[in-house]
């Protein structure tokens, strides 16, 4: 199996979105070579039942899950095989399904042809990915006007067996891009109820985090943290190159950018640097709608951090929006929340 896995000290927390399995649905039982016996009958008819059809596999999409993890234990998945028939023209029980449960938003693949099964976008949404096989024939059906005692039946069909690849991509409206330390996550917990894990040092985000952000009754997006790009991540660098599919279903994406002294890079190289990490990653993601959030406002006097905004954005040639904000203290998120959720309404006109 193939995928992401951390561990997290002092917990048995794991995310894990990529995972290979196989899934065998039930064989048919057998149909029933029998003829019937009672006394005084002595030639009794054929009475050998139909078998049982066999168990299919179905993938059932749950929110209640938010990570591949537990197949890293079970790999196969096997439903019951039908019931042979039996004299006295009895049919077979039918084998049992099984149900394979399976976070929202998770992506289905034949191993073998690397094709799109399913997306498996909805709550409760089901889908059969392996189909059991029919039910073996009885000799009684076989019973003629010139055959009054056959010996015919037809054995149970075989179930279905693939291999499959399950892909794992959150569900979320608006991503949230940037270097390691630029306020990612801060600002997450700032303008949701998420409560991601916040530190000064790199890599505190280990996986996709995500937030609700509500507006208004009935008004509400969903964020997407991932962990932070570094220059390289494209050549296996880093944490967030290996979580950038988790951006790929977002409508919007908030490049944040650290502009306060203790930044790593200056921001303008900054910005350089995820966007070319991007653009090697998916070319159509990096064509994705996105606004500049320039982040840690609070470090610097309002005059100074708005002219660092202006002045980046003159160098990049920048004409898309741009918000200056601290996940700190709030500053500008408010603003900045509202703007998002006009914008992702007129992307639903």
């Amino acid at each position: 199996m193939s995928g992401v896995f951390f561990r997290r000290k002092g917990s048995k927390m794991k995310f894990v979105d990529e995972a290979s399995i196989t899934v065998q649905a039930g064989n048919g039982g057998n149909g029933a070579l029998s003829f019937r016996r009672e006394k005084f009958v002595p030639r009794g008819g054929p009475d050998g039942g139909d078998g049982g059809r066999g168990g299919d596999v179905l993938l059932k999409a749950t929110t209640g899950l938010n990570t591949l993890a537990d197949f890293r234990y079970t790999r196969k998945f096997k439903a019951k095989t039908g019931q042979a028939g039996a004299g006295r023209n009895c049919t077979g029980a039918s084998g049992d399904d099984c149900m394979v449960r399976v976070p929202v938003g998770t992506l289905v693949y034949s191993e073998e042809t690397e094709e799109l099964l399913v997306d498996l976008r909805e709550h409760d949404q089901v889908f059969k990915i392996a189909a059991g096989g029919r039910g073996g024939v009885g000799n009684a059906r076989f019973k003629s006007s010139v055959n009054q005692t056959p010996r015919r039946t037809i054995p149970g069909g075989e179930g279905d067996q693939r291999l499959i690849r399950l892909e794992l991509q959150v569900l979320a409206d608006v991503g949230l891009l940037g270097l390691p330390n630029a306020g990612k996550s801060t600002l997450l917990a700032q303008i949701s109820a998420a409560t991601p894990k916040i530190a000064d040092y790199p890599f505190t985000t280990l996986h996709p985090q995500l937030g609700v952000v509500d507006i208004a009754p009935g008004a509400s997006f969903v964020v997407a943290d991932i962990p932070g790009l570094i220059e390289g991540a494209a050549k296996g660098a880093g944490l967030g190159f290996q979580f950038l599919r988790h951006l790929q279903r977002t409508h919007l994406l908030l490049h944040l950018v650290d502009i306060s002294d203790m930044a790593g890079d200056p921001p303008l190289k900054a910005i350089e640097t995820v966007m070319t990490e991007l653009e090697a990653f998916d070319s159509a993601l990096a064509t994705r709608t996105r606004w500049l959030v320039f982040n840690k406002a609070d470090t610097l006097d309002k005059a100074s951090a708005t002219q660092i905004c202006r002045s980046v954005c003159d160098e990049l040639n920048w004409t898309g929006p741009w918000h200056l904000v601290s996940g700190v203290s709030g500053q500008g998120c408010a603003e900045l929340c509202q703007s998002v959720w006009q914008a992702l309404a007129l992307d639903d006109d």
